[in-house]
């Protein structure tokens, strides 16, 4: 569901292509190949990072059951909208080279053989979430589905370049997901995470398009590369870059525990972040750059519900700011 092709992926996305590659070296059996397992672990480490900062006091943890449920859950709802993409997007991968051997393309998978997969994990992840976890839970979730292969897939790639700006909603749901599961309920912190990857699919997935531009000009995608060109999508990589760290910040406010902590350990992760969007900007046509700046957002947003995990340790417990320090916004 992310991000990131949230979302995702991008977070996705989330969708995304949050964990997948322009050269995938691995040919993986075909049932599984089309249920992009590659982008399943970014989508659970922010799903960890809604339960974690929306427990209800440092150090609890929802019960084995609950955890469990979430993670699985999640899983098979990420991989039915990783399905029903590649049946949506077959006709696409058969005019690229790049994409032609993937299973449905390829035939080495039937159209019937992927949709009754995707009715399964649809099935399970529903099911799983319902019982295991709680209706919230699972409403959200298939809302992710959704999003992902309706919003994004559908409606928002085929026609415009911002589509990853609004489609990014897909890559974003898991930590309310994980909010849902541990708490109940959505609250500040969940909501933060949100937009925190609603921010970083961008300049993720743009600087993935800028590999791939001539795929997507090849089919008449209308990535913002192909449209607008390397230089203003490098720009607006930047501009989102910013937005990330900025919202990234807003962690020491959002988590109810361990927000100093945080917020000295995030520092060097976006200083690095920033850098490799400067880079980019110098010379948005060079390839390296680009690669760069994609293989470091991915570790960036891991790096990101890492750091939440070890705030909500007890002993993270007695570096929270101060509230007096920002009187306005704990009030």
């Amino acid at each position: 569901m992310v991000s990131a092709s949230p979302v995702a992926t991008g977070l996705v996305p989330v969708a995304s292509a949050a964990g997948s590659s322009p050269r995938p070296s691995v040919r993986l059996p075909a049932w599984l190949e089309v249920a992009k397992p590659r982008l399943i672990p970014l989508l659970l480490a922010t799903t960890l990072a809604g339960m974690a900062v929306s427990a209800p006091a440092t150090g609890s943890a929802p019960d084995v059951t609950t955890l469990l449920s979430t993670l699985v859950g999640g899983s098979c709802a990420a991989a039915a909208a990783g399905v029903l993409n590649c049946i949506w997007e077959q006709d696409l991968d058969r005019r690229m080279l790049r994409t032609s051997r993937r299973a449905l393309p390829s035939g080495r998978l039937a159209q019937q053989q992927a949709l009754g997969l995707a009715a399964l994990l649809t099935g399970v992840a529903t099911a799983v979430l319902l019982l295991g976890v709680n209706a919230l839970a699972a409403s959200l979730a298939l809302l992710g589905l959704c999003s992902y292969v309706l919003l994004y897939t559908a409606l928002l790639k085929p026609r415009t370049p911002q589509n990853i700006v609004v489609g990014g909603v897909a890559g974003a749901i898991p930590p309310l997901v994980g909010a849902a599961a541990a708490a109940g309920e959505l609250g500040l912190g969940s909501w933060w995470l949100f937009w925190l990857v609603m921010a970083w699919t961008p300049a993720h997935f743009w600087a993935l398009s800028l590999l791939l531009r001539d795929d997507y000009r090849a089919v008449g995608i209308p990535m913002l590369p192909v449209v607008k060109g390397v230089a203003v999508t490098a720009r607006a990589i930047r501009a989102y870059g910013w937005a990330t760290v900025l919202l990234s910040l807003l962690g020491a406010i959002a988590l109810p525990s361990g927000g100093l902590l945080y917020i000295l350990l995030v520092l060097p992760f976006n200083g690095r972040l920033l850098q490799l969007c400067g880079a980019l900007q110098l010379d948005p046509a060079d390839p390296q750059r680009a690669r760069a700046l994609f293989r470091w957002s991915i570790l960036y947003l891991f790096g990101i519900c890492l750091l939440v995990l070890l705030a909500r340790l007890p002993l993270a417990g007695s570096l929270t700011l101060p509230p007096a320090m920002l009187p306005t916004l704990t009030a």
